[in-house]
Order: structure tokens, then sequence, then C-alpha cells
């Protein structure tokens, strides 16, 4: 399988202006734990992290008035740690995959490069995310080795586009994995009606065998600001 068969095509994203504060309430809203900064043209400028945002706070308060006197102040460091817009604090040109990714090279890019996520581009525009919660699903379901087919993609395709379109249903909480006919349902929802309205969609795509239905429930409190 590839990056294709398993990341997030619905990606959050924030623009280079975007307000930290704004960025604090998008990762609490849809429960994720960092956001792509793209430009007009959805070329991948950067990322922010629940990680960058926490380490400004640790820092303001890590620094106690005698500490600083001992501290060589920092250019680069002062603007990740006050300031206020997404170009400020972001990590530059993010290492970014293609669709045509495997999964087993993914999982080794992760290791290495220590990161949780990784942007996939196609001819230089964001059209999805990995994470590692993705990958987790995509081994699950056909393991590190297995090869999805072009239904199985076209089923993929059809299952999102339902349950964007017709349930009502937030389908960037919403992972959908396919192999062989088969799909298995990750992700969050609010409630029982969500939980099968998103199964009926998956059910009712062309070319479907079965279903497994491995959908959670969006934590009380989940998003409140």
């Amino acid at each position: 399988m590839q990056a294709a068969d398993i990341m997030t095509r619905n990606v959050i994203t924030v623009s280079p202006d975007s307000e930290v504060r704004e960025i604090a309430s998008l990762l609490l809203e849809h429960g994720i734990s960092a956001v792509p900064v793209v430009d007009a043209a959805d070329k991948v400028l950067g990322i922010v992290s629940e990680g960058d945002l926490i380490r400004r706070v640790e820092d303001d308060k890590r620094k106690s008035w005698w500490l600083r006197l001992f501290v060589v102040n920092d250019p680069g460091e002062y603007v990740k740690s006050h300031g206020r817009r997404a170009h400020e604090i972001m990590t530059p040109d993010p290492l970014t995959i293609a669709e045509d990714t495997p999964l087993a090279q993914i999982s080794r890019l992760l290791e290495k490069h220590h990161i949780k996520r990784v942007p996939v581009v196609k001819a230089g525009k964001l059209v999805g995310i990995v994470s590692r919660a993705n990958l987790l699903q995509g081994f699950a379901v056909a393991g590190p080795e297995a090869t999805a087919s072009a239904d199985d993609r076209e089923i993929r395709e059809a299952i999102h586009k339902e349950i964007d379109e017709n349930t009502g249903v937030l389908v960037d909480r919403i992972n959908v994995i396919v192999s062989q006919g088969k799909v298995e349902l990750w992700g969050l929802v609010e409630s029982d009606q969500e939980r099968m309205a998103v199964q009926v969609a998956a059910e009712n795509a062309a070319g479907v065998k079965e279903v497994k239905n491995n959908l959670g429930y969006v934590p009380r409190g989940f998003g409140a600001a």
C-alpha cells in the first residue's frame, strides 16, 4: 500500500498569516496535533504543531529573570517564542512525500526524523497528510507489503465523497482503508447515528465486499474552547 491509500485528504491548513490563537483553536476543534502552513497555491511552507505552541508557554515560564542574565539572546529563538503568526513559529520546509510512497518507507521516515506526520504533495501542492495513526491503520488492515488496486482506490474515493457530501459527518475525522474490496473505518464520530451513517455509506459503495467499523466516539468536551 502507498500514501494515497491511507492518507487523510481533507487536511486542515492555515495560511502564513494565521494567528497563534486561531491555530490553537483549530487544533482543539478538530482534535489534531498539527497543521500544515500553505500559501495561496497550496504549496507547503511549514508545519505548526501543538509542541510549537506548548514550547512557547514553557520557554516563557522556564526563563526566570536570573537565568536570562546568563543566556545569550538568539533572534531566531525570540521569534519562535514570541511570534504571533504561523510563519513566525512554524517549522519551515518540512519533509514531504509523494502519493506513491510505500508504507514501509513512510514508517522509516517518521522514525528517522522523529516526526508524527508528513504532508503528501502532488505537483508541488498539498493533497493529503499521513500520520502515525494512519500508518498503523494501514498496517492493521493489510500489512506493510500489501498492494491496493485501482478498484480499491476508487472505492475509497467514493466512500469519502459520500460521507462528505451526504451524511453530515466531519470527514476530516474519518479514515477509510480498503484492501481487496474489504473496508475498515477508523476515526471519531459524535453519536451512534453518525457511526451508522458512515457504515451505511461504506456498505452502499460499489465493489465493497465487507465493512469493519472501528469508529470511536468523540470524548465529552472534545474541541471545547
